[in-house]
């Protein structure tokens, strides 16, 4: 399973199956983990310098800041990663509970501002929060009437000409522009884009949304603990026999063994600049093109003292969805002065163009207009996930006129390539705990596949992933 001078020897030996894992994000070392305990052998190819793809801790400001996935949406037993983050005791802080028109937060502790800096009053939020559930249970119905699929964005257009009622002017209408901010922050796209039909498809796990406090990098160390893992390794080509897999890396080595998990994200699969030898097939390209991959990035700004409310988030209203801005505040979950500014869709595709310093610079104008006393950032961090070539986009969803069985068709496996990431989970994609349960998935299935092969598999032996998990309680508070 090295490269290509011992690997051909080692393929005889039956006795022990080999796997490549490609990417090491929490999909990828899932699988490697659940296949490495199984005694296979496992090398993770990683293209970046560090594990965790799309999960990322950095610690720059002296302490933990996830530029990438920071929740655990589901705060639950049912949730595939609690049992392993209640035996980390790692704190949790839930942001909201169940039902939360805002999804990961509740209108519990929050401050809107208008431009002018005036702060908009809590009743008018609340107010135009039921509005915007109204609506969107009006969309419902538009959608039963209409075969065809169209946008968030259209099916709300026909809700106003049929309900002029939930029509709003002035303030509340920039209210209601901020809901609809929040909900294209969800799906990391803008609501011309989201698809009407499978919006709300997602299986939404109990126990409302815990904020990771000291990150989510512990729980994937705590994974990747013991495993071969090659940093540096872009994977280019793909090719499978009828009896194992070859990938090839950027400066030609080759590795070859028994089968791989590909788990790279939808964003990298979508730039074909990893070449599949035979070409995977149609109904495979097919659900590769037709998911979305949505954007979101986060600018953190550190301060050197709070001079904010202490609320969970700020957020200036306006006139459009796009003119709305979101601030994170991680002082009330964490203790530290930050803020985290989250732009998504097209907002967050015009903050890539800019320099780090230019981005910081938009943050900062956007926290003037709802507080304009506030004080320069000291430090500040922005992520980049829709240029980088590691990722090329922040997280899937339902685009208008797809279905959402191809999340599912992205998953199947195709001979002895397995597939698995947030972009293969039809009940939670753009989770971590989706990841992280298609992860465990694919080594299933790989497992059964390649013993199956070797004449080994064993029927009464437990399925992986089912032994009972020791039970500890997740810590998780809300000031």
């Amino acid at each position: 399973m090295e490269s290509e001078d011992k690997s051909d020897c080692q393929m005889q030996r039956v006795s022990s199956p080999s796997v490549i894992v490609i990417g090491s994000g929490f999909a990828g070392i899932a699988a490697a983990r659940a296949l490495h305990d199984a005694m296979f052998q496992v090398i993770v190819l990683e293209s970046r310098n560090r594990i965790g793809g799309r999960v990322h801790t950095d610690y720059s400001f002296g302490f933990p800041v996830d530029l990438g996935a920071s929740w655990l949406h589901g705060v639950c037993k049912e949730n595939p990663l609690a049992p392993l983050i209640g035996r980390l005791g790692l704190p949790l802080y839930r942001t909201s509970g169940d039902n939360s028109v805002l999804y990961d937060h509740d209108l519990e502790s929050y401050a809107l501002y208008d431009f002018e800096g005036n702060q908009v009053p809590q009743e008018l939020v609340s107010k135009t929060g039921k509005t915007f559930e109204s609506i969107l249970r009006e969309t419902d119905l538009v959608r039963q009437e209409f075969s065809g699929d169209m946008s968030i964005q259209h099916a709300i257009s026909i809700v106003f000409e049929r309900r002029p009622d939930l029509r709003l002017e002035g303030l509340a209408h920039k209210v209601l522009q901020w809901y609809l901010c929040r909900m294209e922050g969800w799906f990391a796209a803008d609501a011309d884009t989201i698809s009407v039909k499978c919006w709300d498809q997602e299986v939404l796990l109990p126990g409302g949304h815990g904020f990771m406090v000291r990150g989510y990098l512990p729980v994937i160390n705590t994974l990747a603990k013991g495993l071969d893992i090659r940093l540096g390794h872009r994977v280019t080509k793909v090719v499978r026999h009828y009896n194992g897999v070859k990938v090839v890396v950027e400066d030609g080595r080759t590795f070859t063994a028994d089968a791989a998990v590909v788990t790279v994200p939808l964003g990298v699969l979508k730039s074909y600049c990893i070449e599949f030898e035979p070409r995977l097939p149609q109904w495979k390209e097919e659900a590769i093109n037709d998911l979305g991959i949505g954007i979101e990035n986060k600018i953190v700004l550190l301060f050197e003292k709070v001079f904010w409310p202490n609320v969970e988030f700020l957020g200036v209203v306006a006139e459009t969805s796009h003119g709305c801005s979101y601030f994170l505040n991680l002082h009330k979950a964490t203790g530290h002065s930050a803020l985290v500014y989250m732009p998504a869709g097209q907002l967050a595709r015009d903050v890539e163009k800019l320099s780090d310093e230019e981005a910081a610079n938009v943050a900062f104008r956007q926290l003037l207009k709802l507080l304009p006393n506030a004080s320069p950032p000291i430090q500040y961090l922005v992520s980049h996930w829709g240029t980088d070539k590691n990722s090329l986009g922040s997280y899937s969803y339902d685009t208008v006129g797809k279905s959402h069985d191809l999340y599912e068709r992205l998953r199947i496996p195709v001979d002895n390539l397995f597939f698995a990431g947030e972009a293969t989970s039809i009940d939670y994609p753009g989770s971590v705990h989706g990841a992280y349960s298609t992860g465990l998935m694919a080594a299933e299935d790989c497992r059964m596949r390649v013993l199956e092969r070797y004449g080994e598999l064993d029927l009464f032996q437990p399925v992986m992933g089912e032994e009972v998990p020791v039970s500890a309680p997740i810590l998780i508070s809300r000031m």
